[in-house]
């Protein structure tokens, strides 16, 4: 039985180490439902979630990314109060912070579709949609996951960068789309290991001092709901049934 009910949990400004921890916890609890089906012969729905959040300052490095495109020592780290961990997800290195939104969706597959490649591309649409709600014209660039500006010119910019794992068609960690963020964070990497891109952020590109995170989060969870057709269910929801 095919479950679409998504259990949404906004987690405000939270640590990295911590929400990576919790995540584990979600995507080896829906892994060990799943051995316990086929195990009984039993098909028990397994369960969803999707995770906003907010880190403070942080790089993480995916697990083939390679550790010299971080461009700061242990001592620098420290003076800008940034953290850095090696991760178990796809891609290379990243920056988080204050005005970023982070969305980890941890999503049985197998109850929606069971594609990592159209995962992936829908993660994407849903940013892009709500870009355009922005005036924002926005895309893929082919060969580079995430969502960018002005691709193939000499201006092309990264405005969401996207690293999954998944394991028995279940997924963990997700996007992060720069909206009020301090990109002068990104000049102590190579974003995602690529030479000569730059990255953008939502209230540059609108040219405002700050942009409701409130309004963007509705937007993408708007989209994320119709993309996978998906019913999203707040904590306070899931109590009251």
């Amino acid at each position: 039985m095919k479950n679409h009910l998504v259990q949404l949990q906004e987690l405000g400004l939270k640590d990295y180490k911590e929400t990576w921890d919790y995540q584990q916890k979600i995507f080896q609890e829906i892994i060990d439902s799943k051995i316990r089906n086929r195990r009984e012969s039993t098909s028990k729905p397994t369960q969803n979630s999707l995770l906003l959040v907010e880190h403070p300052h942080v790089y993480t490095l995916g697990k083939s990314g390679d550790l010299s495109n971080l461009l700061l020592t242990e001592e620098q780290l420290a003076l800008k109060k940034a953290t850095f961990y090696k991760i178990n997800r796809g891609g290379d290195i990243t920056y988080h912070g204050p005005g970023q939104i982070v969305g980890y969706p941890i999503l049985d597959l197998e109850n929606f579709f069971t594609d990592i490649h159209q995962y992936l591309r829908l993660l994407e649409e849903m940013v892009i949609l709500t870009l355009a709600e922005y005036g924002l014209k926005t895309e893929r660039s082919e060969g580079e996951t995430g969502v960018w500006l002005d691709v193939g010119t000499p201006f092309a910019r990264k405005i969401c960068a996207l690293g999954v794992r998944a394991s028995r068609w279940v997924t963990m960690h997700g996007f992060a789309l720069n909206v009020n963020t301090n990109l002068g964070y990104f000049d102590h990497i190579i974003p995602c290991g690529i030479k000569g891109k730059a990255v953008t952020s939502l209230h540059v590109e609108l040219g405002k001092k700050e942009v409701s995170e409130k309004e963007v989060k509705e937007k993408l969870l708007k989209h994320f709901s119709n993309l996978f057709e998906a019913e999203l269910q707040t904590n306070q929801e899931l109590k009251a049934l």
